[in-house]
């Protein structure tokens, strides 16, 4: 079972910047995909940013250019780069891993961690 390690969230005023990291229990270049997801009170569970093996990524369009992700595979860790955060941005994020062992995908998941963006 891999597991995901979240640090890095907090409270910053609207405009400010956070940086999110996840440390991974296992070399990453074997996770087939890792990511960032969040969830705020009352809505639904979405996915921010991922971050593929062969180095792609993608965004979710609320993104819109103000955050990034990015890989260490010397340190098993992925990172969340935020900018510009805006109140609604105020969530839990996860950390997200989906890979493959035996043929079987799985995926492992990190506890969350809080990011308030509040004046």
């Amino acid at each position: 079972q891999v597991q995901l390690v979240e640090s890095g969230g907090g409270s910053v005023q609207p405009g400010g910047s956070l940086r999110l990291s996840c440390v991974v229990s296992v070399d990453i270049s074997t996770i087939d995909i890792l990511g960032w997801y969040r969830q705020a009170p009352g809505k639904r569970f979405e996915s921010v940013a991922l971050l593929h093996k062969d180095g792609g990524r993608e965004y979710a369009d609320f993104v819109n250019g103000r955050f990034t992700i990015s890989g260490d595979n010397a340190k098993d860790a992925i990172y969340l780069q935020m900018n510009n955060l805006q109140s609604e941005d105020t969530a839990t994020y996860y950390c997200d891993a989906y890979y493959r062992r035996n043929g079987l995908g799985r995926t492992s998941r990190g506890q969350g961690i809080q990011v308030t963006v509040s004046s």
